[in-house]
């Protein structure tokens, strides 16, 4: 039986991190964001950085939907991967358009009154039918596009825990292509294996598992040394493995 990893409390992880939150320390290439979260990382590094566009006026820029802690290494944090995790659920029904999707965040920070709305509790109780109709206006979104738009963020919220102050804690990433058969085999938890993705329950990182399994270890070798089921040493090495959804 897996045992969950005893974790520090917030206050002392703060100052093992020199009064930082972990959430907010940049940790996460582009790349491994990407391959955490299943997105394209050119689709990543638009929503971090911005991008060039043409139009018959000339070249144009939009401006990030998220703001990094660190642009150079761009790097993202924790609070990054939960508001790109939400993002996914926008792009999956609807074309991104990144003046109207920075147009609808602003609003929403200033009407919640706080930063990274996305990654706060305040967004899905008070936050979700502001930003939805907000948007939905912007791109003319119907009725039912916009009901389509909730039960998405609502799926990717689910897969978000918050801590006792509202501010997203861990992250179970979608691993399957399909959002309903998901399980919660792995998680990212900042406190934990310094963010890197684990086995839920336990501070075994899943390129640990992957590498042993790599090097010659069958699934019941490692089941057995880390005292888990068959179905979850097979998650951790398809996390992995998988490739990036198109």
């Amino acid at each position: 039986m897996m045992v969950e990893p005893e974790q520090t409390s917030p206050k002392l992880m703060s100052d093992l991190y020199g009064g930082l939150d972990p959430r907010d320390i940049p940790t996460y290439a582009i790349s491994e964001a990407a391959r955490y979260l299943r997105i394209p990382a050119g689709t990543i590094r638009s929503w971090v950085a911005g991008r060039d566009y043409k139009t018959s006026q000339g070249k144009q820029y939009f401006k990030p939907l998220i703001i990094t802690p660190a642009p150079k290494p761009r790097l993202l944090s924790f609070t990054n991967l939960i508001e790109v995790h939400l993002l996914r659920a926008i792009r999956k029904d609807h074309q991104i358009q990144f003046n109207n999707v920075r147009v609808a965040l602003d609003y929403i920070e200033s009407q919640l009154q706080v930063s990274h709305p996305l990654a706060r509790t305040q967004f899905r109780t008070d936050g979700m039918d502001l930003f939805i109709e907000h948007y939905g206006t912007l791109i003319n979104a119907s009725r039912a596009g916009q009901t389509n738009l909730k039960d998405a963020l609502n799926a990717h919220l689910a897969r978000i825990e918050p801590d006792d102050a509202g501010l997203a804690i861990k992250l179970y990433p979608f691993t399957r292509s399909q959002e309903t058969n998901n399980p919660r085999l792995v998680v990212i938890d900042s406190r934990i294996a310094f963010g890197r993705l684990v086995i839920a329950g336990t501070g075994i990182p899943t390129h640990i598992i992957a590498e042993r399994y790599y090097a010659g270890d069958s699934i019941d070798d490692l089941a057995d040394d880390y005292n888990c089921n068959h179905e979850t040493i097979e998650e951790a090495i398809r996390c992995e493995i998988q490739p990036v959804a198109a």
